[in-house]
């Protein structure tokens, strides 16, 4: 088989290294792809960028199967696209995807089909937001309707810092629209996790839970980022606890999922906050999260690209997924400076790293791995114990080096 990988992140590195695992692909086209993937086994990178681009690379190369990484091109509606010419593609249809390409959209869904969420208002004019805000309890959230890199949702402690936010968001248009329908929000108290799952639209099959850690400083202080590592499985998903995430987030969503007759086959992550009063959903993602997949797929033991091709058949409900037993424990390293300004163009350094090392902002120039991005690499290891996978980890760390490199110490350690 040949099959195209949409995206450039770290992410899409580990899919196309765990699809490159299949003995039956034999090509892996990475558009655009990044450093990682430029060397990665069966993978070569392709400079392609719309969707025009794409549909028409897919159809001269006879691409049996592409997988959409990032969520822009699936709001795009590239799913849509692909399937009106007769290709097969995996991934959500463009209604689906404004389960995470629009907050208001998503919120009201959980709502109409009895998902368990926070209670929220939707708001499109900013004095009617800030009038709410002034009588609301704090903390208070308030979130952008659309995409936003994963930087449009602020916990506000205070009136004065939910009117600076109201203002960014819809008055200074910090996020270029996105942040022009804004959704007001009660605050959860508890522990984030991350869970992953597959669907053809018939079953939702969970992968195993993970706990991302978003903030850029140690004891999770200071601003948030795109996650600066995680860990599988989270040790907060009990039993109970994804007995409660079944019977109250994933049966009604797949529910809602069919009534509202929408296409869709791919990713859904969920999102939830598991607190002293129950399990509720925070937000819905419609593709792999970054970077619990690159701490997931090594503990995948089943074909990756069999599961996403029964999925596009329709034949999920048949498909069995085994995991290995034990946990893994993904450290990223970042530009110093981020996720503020930071430096590109260090040259990366890599000698004997035991763990897999997946490429996010990196790029490849005559053999040699430059910084490009923020987030620079992931590293990853599996073991039979938790504390077994951090320590085989961060003892890698020092084998890889660029100039301004920064990572958290903590990664896993805060939660026992």
């Amino acid at each position: 088989m040949k099959i195209l990988v949409i995206g450039n992140g770290g992410r899409e590195h580990a899919i196309a290294w765990k699809v490159s695992l299949s003995e039956n692909v034999e090509k892996i086209y990475c558009a655009p792809g990044n450093g990682g993937t430029a060397i990665e086994n069966k993978c070569e990178n392709v400079a392609l960028d719309t969707i025009e681009e794409l549909l028409a690379f897919a159809k001269k190369e006879n691409i049996e199967l592409t997988i959409v990484g990032p969520e822009a091109k699936l709001v795009e509606g590239i799913v849509d696209v692909f399937k009106a010419n007769g290709l097969k593609i995996f991934g959500p249809g463009k209604v689906a995807s404004q389960l995470e390409g629009s907050k208001a959209f998503s919120k009201d869904f959980m709502k109409k089909y009895g998902v368990k969420t926070a209670a929220y208002e939707v708001f499109e004019d900013v004095n009617l937001a800030k009038e709410y805000a002034k009588k609301a309890e704090y903390p208070l959230v308030v979130k952008a309707d659309g995409l936003a890199a994963g930087k449009g949702v602020v916990i506000c402690n205070s009136y004065a810092e939910a009117e600076n936010a109201l203002n960014e968001f819809m008055v200074d248009d910090v996020f270029k629209g996105s942040g022009k329908t804004v959704v007001l929000e009660e605050f959860l108290d508890g522990v984030e996790a991350s869970i992953l799952s597959i669907t053809d639209g018939n079953v939702i099959i969970p992968f195993i839970s993970a706990k991302d850690h978003k903030q850029i400083f140690d004891k999770d202080e200071g601003p948030n980022t795109g996650g600066m590592g995680a860990i599988v499985p989270n040790p907060y998903c009990k039993p109970e606890v994804l007995r409660e995430f079944d019977e109250n987030i994933l049966r009604p969503t797949l529910e809602g999922i069919q009534a509202e007759k929408m296409d869709y086959c791919g990713i859904i992550f969920f999102g939830i906050m598991i607190t002293k009063k129950g399990t509720y959903l925070l937000e819905y993602n419609v593709r792999l999260g970054d970077p619990e997949t690159q701490a997931v797929l090594p503990l995948l033991v089943s074909d990756f690209t069999q599961i996403i091709l029964n999925a596009v058949d329709g034949k999920l409900a048949d498909t069995k997924i085994q995991w290995k037993k034990g946990s893994a424990c993904c450290v990223v390293l970042a530009s110093g400076g981020y996720p503020s300004k930071y430096e590109t163009g260090k040259v990366i350094k890599i000698e004997n790293a035991k763990s897999k090392v997946f490429a996010a902002g990196a790029v490849e120039e005559n053999g040699i791995l430059k910084t490009s991005g923020g987030r620079v690499l992931a590293l990853v290891n599996t073991a039979e114990t938790l504390e077994e996978a951090i320590k085989a980890t961060y003892n890698d760390v020092k084998n890889v080096q660029f100039d301004g490199m920064y990572f958290r110490k903590d990664i896993g350690t805060l939660y026992k």
